[in-house]
């Protein structure tokens, strides 16, 4: 699976920058309102990351001391070329997670959902296929990619029908990889089901729900979960990287599941939300959306990502830089790469929005360096990192001197669709991904930490791997791209 993630996202080097350079026409620079010169030379970083990657258009934003700063840069579409601006709409892939918590927050203020009553409660057909998880998985197991069950699906559009469909045909045989709560694993399906509790609770298609409950009370003019919302927008259209040439990905299809990834927004409605999670719960109109206390309680720590160092909240990934907690969430989706980032304490932001397979890169490399020049923050050397919805690299890892005992790890992990296989090849570790049997993939590894390897050679060196423990101390997962596989032998 990392290997078909990473071939996705492969950057295409100098020959894709000199075609960018060649078919794209000139276009001029949007920005508000007058940056300072960190944001001016945190653009300039962008522009030359656009032509390294080969990335045709980039919405970048920042909140410094409370003041939203936006520029667009390259286009839309490199065969409609037309400038990116403040007001172009991407879709957020799953930055779209945290409007299902912040949409699910209200409902619990309203007393309408409670985050620890069984799931259940608000679904009574709901069920997957261990009955025990069917009884007792909570909602709070749902924002927090706990569920434990498979969660890399998603179901048919069926319109108003799509989400109670998914539960109903989708959810019944779906794999149990570990038990609720036991092995952090991102879980698209589980915000699926959020979105049906949503449904329920409001008595709304999701669609209209997120509409009414978060995008209305917050001032989000341009922001849609259709493609009927985005057709009638300025909007960037995803693009592929392929030996250095960028075709436009065709067709574009929004995700079918609105609260795992459906949203869609412009980076002035995004920085328009971004101040409102950082500040008191009223809208910029002074309106009481949420108490304080819930975007906070959103923010803290549900529990530990094993073998990283990073926690989940309450859909928010959240991370310690140096002096500094930030609280992100990123997204990919047909070619489409973006990222949120957020520091309450500091009342500081970014946002970075690609419509490029390689957009990752650029988003990596640019968020590192504004958190340098504008906090101070840095990444320490062998912080575990962990997926937060977009692919990423270790800025510093470096193999432990002494490496563990293979012992323990070696064996085969599995979970739908995937196979691993975890051996020992002349003194060096292997994980071998079995995914694809016309395309098996060997990633040579060394641990940089307790339980945490890194990709040590070939174009997916710096990707990360976690093994992830039972309660009884047994290696017992594996996870890759933010998803776990169980031990099978």
């Amino acid at each position: 699976m990392l290997r078909a993630a990473i071939n996705r996202m492969r950057f295409a080097g100098c020959l894709a920058a000199a075609l960018l350079a060649l078919c794209l026409p000139r276009v001029p620079v949007e920005a508000q309102p007058a940056a300072d010169a960190r944001f001016d030379a945190l653009a300039s970083l962008v522009e030359a990351k656009m032509k390294e990657y080969g990335v045709p258009g980039v919405a970048l934003g920042v909140i410094a001391a409370g003041q939203p700063t936006s520029r667009g840069l390259g286009v839309t579409n490199v065969e409609d070329p037309l400038p990116v601006t403040a007001h172009t709409v991407f879709p957020i892939a799953s930055i779209s997670k945290t409007f299902a918590a912040t949409a699910m927050m209200r409902l619990v203020e309203q007393g309408k959902v409670d985050l620890h009553a069984p799931v259940r409660t608000y679904i009574p057909e709901f069920k997957v296929r261990d009955d025990a998880v069917s009884r007792d998985v909570t909602v709070w197991h749902l924002l927090t990619h706990l569920g434990g069950w498979e969660g890399q699906v998603s179901g048919p559009e069926r319109g108003g029908d799509t989400l109670r469909n998914f539960v109903a045909t989708t959810l019944p045989d779906l794999m149990q990889v570990a038990p609720p709560g036991k092995a952090w694993s991102y879980n698209n399906a589980g915000f699926s089901i959020a979105g049906r509790v949503i449904e329920v609770v409001t008595g709304q298609p999701i669609n209209l729900a997120i509409r009414d409950v978060v995008f209305r009370p917050l001032g989000l003019e341009h922001a849609g979960t259709t493609a009927g919302d985005f057709i009638v927008q300025r909007f960037a259209a995803g693009h592929l990287s392929v030996n250095g040439r960028i075709d436009l990905q065709r067709p574009f299809v929004p995700s079918t599941s609105v609260t795992a990834g459906g949203v869609g927004l412009c980076m002035t409605d995004l920085l328009a939300y971004a101040k409102f999670h950082m500040g008191d719960g009223t809208s910029a109109k002074g309106e009481r959306v949420l108490r304080r206390e819930s975007l906070e309680q959103m923010r803290t720590v549900q529990a530990h990502k094993q073998s990283t160092d990073d926690d989940i909240g309450l859909a928010w990934h959240i991370r310690q830089l140096g002096p500094v907690h930030t609280y992100g969430h990123g997204g990919t989706l047909a070619a489409h790469i973006l990222l949120l980032e957020i520091v309450p304490e500091r009342n500081f932001a970014i946002a970075i929005l690609t419509n490029s397979d390689t957009g990752w890169r650029l988003i990596q490399d640019v968020e590192r360096e504004a958190l340098k020049s504008y906090l101070g923050a840095t990444y320490a050397p062998n912080q575990g990192i962990a997926h937060r919805g977009l692919v990423e690299t270790l800025p510093w890892a470096q193999p432990l001197a002494q490496q563990p005992d293979p012992a323990p790890y070696l064996g085969t992990y599995t979970r739908p669709r995937n196979t691993y296989v975890v051996r020992a090849d002349g003194g060096r570790l292997v994980v071998q991904d079995k995914s694809n049997p016309n395309r098996i993939t060997d990633w040579p590894v060394a641990f940089f930490g307790p339980d945490r390897l890194v990709i040590i050679d070939g174009p997916d060196r710096g990707q990360s791997i976690e093994f992830v423990r039972d309660e009884g101390g047994r290696v017992n997962w594996i996870r890759i791209v933010g998803r776990v596989a169980v031990r099978t032998q």
